[in-house]
């Protein structure tokens, strides 16, 4: 068997890290050479509850971490301003990331996106990594062909700090590549309580609902004369998530420019 590619996990006391661990845990070709946390700096993650058998080294330092461990590939499952940090260290040691951080400014993606470059190394930043979200997008840019009126409600736990969604935004961005912006509902419409709504992106609609119980579900309503199609994905757990995690830790090694969205490396 080839050599197994060397993975650091930011984020493993996290419910969607923890999942990641895992994953890495149980792929044999793949090796976990470390995790990065915020918390627990120096000692073994096997000393964690949960981790029994890990035998790898916790950093809270990125600096350290990429100086003293051999790695191939950082998955990163945190939060925007840290994944920002982690993804940019990252490149700049040769290190290929793949993060699930969604809230990255267009700015900060072009930042990466001119390092990846400049370091000739792949880099995915996915908004959503479960396939069946990416086949709901796909679906959605496709159906723009044909209905012009169109609006997104995405609903996730209450403990996700961005809204609306990664997946809902991207989403909103593959169908205006087939639908001209135009403002939708009456042409006098006024909202008696401001954000009825919803966010406004090119005349469609994005709403967001956060509740406990709930993991990350979309749905893309769309609406014509006489007729109406909806579009819907729903993530019952975070492993869902983990076939496509993995299918861009083996991909990425392939890479040598940043890559956003995984619709772009699915056949």
């Amino acid at each position: 068997m080839a050599n197994p590619i060397k993975i650091i996990v930011a984020g493993p006391r996290g419910r969607m890290g923890k999942e990641a661990v895992m994953l890495v845990n149980n792929t044999p070709e793949f090796e976990l050479v470390a995790v990065i946390d915020r918390r627990n700096n120096g000692v073994m993650l096997s000393d964690l509850d949960g981790f029994s058998n890990m035998n790898v080294r916790i950093y809270s330092d990125v600096e350290e971490c990429f100086q003293n461990v051999e790695a191939d590939v950082l998955i990163d499952l945190t939060i925007p301003e840290t994944g920002y940090i982690h993804t940019k260290t990252a490149l700049s040691y040769g290190v290929r990331p793949v993060v699930g951080t969604t809230g990255f400014t267009k700015e900060e993606l072009e930042e990466l996106k001119e390092l990846a470059e400049e370091k000739e190394i792949g880099c995915i930043i996915a908004p959503n990594f479960a396939i069946g979200a990416i086949l709901m997008m796909k679906f959605s840019q496709m159906a723009a062909k044909y209905f012009d009126n169109v609006e997104i409600i995405e609903m996730h736990h209450d403990q996700k700090l961005d809204a609306p969604s990664g997946t809902a935004v991207k989403t909103a961005e593959m169908i205006s590549e087939n639908r001209s912006s135009q403002k939708q509902g009456h042409h006098d419409e006024q909202e008696t309580i401001s954000g009825a709504r919803g966010a406004d992106y090119e005349g469609m609609r994005i709403h967001s609902v956060r509740l406990p119980g709930l993991v990350a579900h979309q749905q893309v309503l769309f609406g014509a004369d006489g007729q109406s199609l909806t579009i819907r994905h729903d993530s019952y757990n975070r492993a869902s998530f983990m076939s496509g995690v993995k299918v861009s830790v083996e991909t990425v090694m392939t890479l040598n420019t940043l890559v956003y969205g995984l619709e772009h490396i699915l056949d």
